[in-house]
């Protein structure tokens, strides 16, 4: 059983680090800079963008690692 759910920390672990280095950052780029933070027609659709799947995805990959790792520290 240990032995599973590490294997399924580790495989979270390096999808959790992918998904987040996929991910751009809050001010990317030269419009980053110029236009400050407005809230622009993009930034109102973001869940729509690939961006705000990642960012989705991210929380909830985030989770199950937390859970995993609480339930191995548990056995």
């Amino acid at each position: 059983m240990t032995l599973f759910l590490t294997i399924i920390q580790v495989l979270a672990c390096l999808f959790l680090t992918a998904v987040v280095l996929l991910q751009s950052g809050k001010r990317s780029g030269l419009s980053g800079a110029i236009a400050g933070g407005a809230d622009t027609f993009m930034t109102k659709t973001k869940a729509k963008t690939l961006d705000g799947k990642l960012a989705k995805m991210t929380k909830w990959v985030a989770i199950v690692f937390v859970i995993l790792t609480l339930a191995l520290n548990l056995l």
